[in-house]
C-alpha cells in the first residue's frame, strides 16, 4: 500500500473500529435480556431459548442480506442498513414487552439479530481496506473493538433497567433501549462520509500480485470457510455447556461469571497483537497456532474437568484459539477472492459460522449427557486437528491480492 492510500485506509479502519465498538454494545440484549423477557411474558421457562434461536437465525440471514446490500450500495451503507434494521427490531421487542406478547417478541428478536451481522462483517471491510501488507493489523483493530460490547454490554443490565423503569417500561427492556442508541449511532458513524466506489475502496484496489493467495483456484476460500466454521463450532459447543458444568460442580455465579469474562476477553483483546502477527507470520502459521491453542484447551480441560482453575486456563486457551482462527480464516477469505465475488464469499463465511454455532450447542449437550465434559473437550480437540491440519497444508506463507477474474 502506497503513502497516498495509507492515510485514507487508516481513516476507514478507524471509522469501522469506532462503529463496531459502539454497535457491539447492543449485542448483550439478545443473549441476556431476550430469554428473560420470554419467561417474563409467558411464565414458562421452556420459552427462554426461543428468542435466542430466532436471534441467531436473524443474524445468519442478516449476514447474507447485508453482504448483498453492500454489493449494491457500498460497504458503509450496507453495514449501516444492517444496524438500522437491528434498531427497528429492538423497538419491536420493547413494544412486545409492553404487552403485545411472545409472537411479536420473536419477530423483534429476528430483526434484532440482523443488527448483529454488521458488527462481525465489519472485520472483512477492514481487511479489504488494510490491503495485503496490513490485512491482519486492520482485522485485529476491528475485532478488538468488539471487546467493548463484550465487556460493557452485560454490565449495563442494572442501569438500563432503571432507565426503562423511569420511562414506564419493563426493566428488562433497558438493554434494548441501549441497543437502539448503539445501533443508530454506529450507522451514523458509517455513513458520515460518502463513498463513491461500491466496495468502499479505490477502484484500483485488488489487482493481482505474484504471491496471490488465490493460487489453486477456489481451494483457499473453502479452506477459509472450513477454518471459520470449525473454530466457531468448537468454541460455541464448549461454551454452551461450560457454565452449566461449573455450576453443577458447586462453583458460584461470581466465579462462573469471572471465568466466562476471561474467556470473552481472550476472544477479542489479543487482536491488537495477533493481527500484526498474522501479517508477519502468514496465514499458514496462524492457522497452525489456532489449531494448537484449541486442541490444548481440550487437553487441559480434560486434565481437571471439575477444577475451576484448570477450566479457567482451558477456556482462556479456547478464547485465544478462537481469536487466531477467526483472524486467519477472515483474512484468507478476503485475500482469496476478487472484488466482485468478495462480498458474497464473506456472507457465506458468516453463515457457515452461524450454522456451526447453531449445531454445536445442541450436539455438545448430547455429548456431555452421554460421555461427560471430558468427552466433549477431547472430542473438540480431535475435530479441530482433523479439520485444521488439512486446511493449513499448502497455504501461502504471505498474503497477496486476488485475481480479478
Amino acid at each position: 500500500m502506497t503513502s497516498t492510500t495509507l492515510a485514507p485506509a487508516r481513516t476507514k479502519v478507524a471509522r469501522l473500529a469506532a462503529a463496531t465498538a459502539v454497535g457491539s454494545i447492543g449485542l448483550a440484549a439478545g443473549g441476556i435480556a431476550g430469554p428473560l423477557l420470554a419467561v417474563h411474558l409467558t411464565g414458562d421457562p421452556a420459552t427462554a431459548g426461543l428468542p435466542v434461536g430466532v436471534h441467531v437465525a436473524g443474524s445468519a440471514v442478516g449476514a447474507v442480506l447485508v453482504s448483498r446490500a453492500s454489493a449494491r450500495v457500498g460497504r458503509p451503507a450496507g453495514l449501516a442498513l444492517g444496524y438500522l434494521v437491528g434498531a427497528i427490531g429492538a423497538v419491536v421487542v420493547v413494544a412486545a414487552a409492553a404487552g403485545a406478547g411472545l409472537g411479536l417478541l420473536l419477530v423483534g428478536s429476528a430483526l434484532f439479530g440482523v443488527g448483529n451481522a454488521p458488527v462481525f462483517l465489519a472485520r472483512y471491510a477492514a481487511a479489504e481496506a488494510g490491503g495485503a501488507g496490513a490485512r491482519g493489523r486492520a482485522l485485529g483493530i476491528v475485532l478488538f473493538a468488539v471487546a467493548a460490547g463484550a465487556v460493557a454490554g452485560p454490565n449495563l443490565l442494572a442501569g438500563s433497567g432503571r432507565l426503562a423503569s423511569g420511562l414506564g417500561l419493563p426493566p428488562l427492556t433497558g438493554l434494548y433501549l441501549i441497543a437502539v442508541v448503539a445501533f443508530v449511532s454506529a450507522a451514523l458513524l458509517l455513513i458520515v462520509e460518502k463513498v463513491g466506489h461500491r466496495s468502499g475502496l479505490s477502484p484500483g484496489h485488488g489487482r493481482t500480485t505474484p504471491r496471490s493467495t488465490s493460487t489453486g483456484g477456489g481451494q483457499v476460500p473453502w479452506r477459509a470457510v472450513a477454518l471459520l466454521a470449525v473454530t466457531n463450532l468448537v468454541m460455541v459447543g464448549v461454551m454452551a455447556v461450560a457454565p452449566v458444568h461449573l455450576v453443577a460442580h458447586g462453583h458460584g455465579p461470581a466465579l462462573v461469571g469471572g471465568i466466562v469474562s476471561v474467556h470473552a476477553l481472550c476472544m477479542f483483546a489479543p487482536s491488537l497483537v495477533s493481527g500484526p502477527l498474522l501479517d508477519r507470520a502468514g496465514p499458514a502459521a496462524v492457522t497452525v497456532l489456532a489449531a494448537v491453542l484449541l486442541a490444548a484447551a481440550g487437553v487441559v480441560g480434560a486434565l481437571g474437568p471439575d477444577d475451576a482453575i484448570v477450566l479457567l486456563v482451558a477456556l482462556a486457551l479456547l478464547g485465544l484459539g478462537w481469536n487466531a482462527g477467526v483472524l486467519a480464516g477472515s483474512a484468507l477469505l478476503t485475500a482469496s477472492v476478487p472484488d466482485g465475488e468478495r462480498l458474497r464469499a464473506e456472507g457465506r463465511g458468516e453463515v457457515a459460522m452461524g450454522l456451526a454455532a447453531g449445531g454445536g450447542a445442541p450436539v455438545a449437550g448430547l455429548v456431555v449427557a452421554s460421555g461427560g465434559f471430558t468427552a466433549l473437550v477431547i472430542g473438540a480437540a480431535i475435530v479441530v486437528l482433523v479439520v485444521s491440519v488439512p486446511v493449513a497444508v499448502g497455504l501461502p506463507e504471505r498474503f497477496g491480492e486476488p485475481s480479478q477474474g
